[in-house]
């Protein structure tokens, strides 16, 4: 008999105190899976938005969420010719289609399944999954940004606004992105060219730091008013891509007369944008963001961390290590 494993439970909607580690059984290996021990995951938004409630009719209770996972194979199914045990990988689990990543081992379709970069580390590597696909799928699939094209990313310092400038960089678009303040020095290590104050109007800088041209692309990681004005930002048939739902309606009628065309990504996973993630990490072009570090166990203070970066002193994701104990923590804002 297989021994159980942890793994932090959402035993009920609500705040950081919804979540319970529990010992729970090992899943079972279909034919076309791998099960991974799982060392690394990470938090993003869409964790605490399942956590509160957002989703409920997708979220049967008790759930283990979570979207993020670099791991070793520990064992294959028996049409797995892919992967072997042993193996070092990292994917996103597919998104409300079973238990996540927030336990000590998962098992996943093997088609989701990439193989890890060699020059990260387990929690950078899990810090990219998710992040990165949405990036690719937005930025690649979707917005089809060229070389020498002007890209706004809001939310530079972010978790996605991250991967989003070194991915914009290494496809050859100049990148301008919003930031607060004392971010500016960061977002410009990562290569952006113009960093753009978010408590001003970014929609005349953008027009100053364009000479009014506008941007080509704008990539949405805030919505709101956010979504509602970029297309005062774009340049004559621009794109805008939301990553963020739309709680309320919005008035696009700025987009009109741009002749703007709207993309609304919800990424959908696969080998394939993990394949070409890896080879612009194994190139050097690409980097994922460590703000802070927790284990498995502070699950609800790692939540708490995430929902409230903006009083922490914290750039890029909130990774946990799932194998180990480490503790890496920002320092609260005054």
């Amino acid at each position: 008999m297989t021994e159980p494993m942890k793994a932090v439970v959402l035993a009920r909607f609500g705040g950081t105190d919804a979540f319970e580690l529990r010992d729970v059984p090992v899943p079972h290996v279909g034919p076309r899976q791998v099960r991974v021990r799982v060392h690394a995951t990470a938090l993003n938004p869409l964790d605490y938005q399942i956590r509160r409630g957002d989703y409920t009719a997708h979220v049967p209770l008790p759930a283990i969420i979570g979207h993020d996972i670099s791991g070793v194979v520990e064992a294959t199914g028996t049409d797995v010719t892919e992967f072997r045990a042993g193996d070092a990988v990292y994917y996103t689990p597919r998104i409300f289609g079973g238990p996540g990543s927030y336990a000590e081992q998962h098992v996943a379709d093997v088609e989701l399944v990439g193989r890890k970069p060699g020059n990260l580390s387990h929690l950078e590597a899990a810090s990219l999954t998710l992040a990165g696909g949405t990036v690719w799928e937005s930025l690649v699939t979707r917005a089809q940004l060229t070389v020498g094209e002007t890209i706004l990313v809001h939310g530079g310092a972010g978790g996605v606004g991250t991967i989003a400038i070194q991915v914009a960089k290494a496809m050859g678009a100049r990148v301008i992105t919003t930031a607060k303040a004392g971010d500016h020095e960061f977002v410009r290590s990562l290569g952006a060219d113009t960093a753009i104050d978010y408590a001003t109007d970014y929609v005349e800088a953008v027009a100053e730091a364009t000479r009014g041209r506008g941007v080509d692309v704008v990539f949405d990681t805030i919505g709101g008013d956010t979504l509602t004005r970029s297309p005062l930002t774009l340049a004559d048939a621009g794109r805008v891509v939301s990553i963020v739902d739309i709680a309320r309606p919005q008035n696009l009628i700025d987009a009109w007369d741009k002749n703007a065309a709207y993309h609304f990504v919800f990424t959908r996973q696969n080998r394939g944008k993990l394949d070409a993630l890896t080879t612009l990490v194994e190139r050097g072009l690409v980097k994922p963001v460590i703000g802070a570090t927790l284990p498995l166990a502070r699950m609800g203070e790692a939540h708490e961390l995430l929902e409230n970066r903006r009083s922490y002193a914290m750039h890029g994701k909130v990774a946990i290590d799932v194998a180990g104990d480490t503790v890496d923590l920002p320092p609260r804002l005054p």
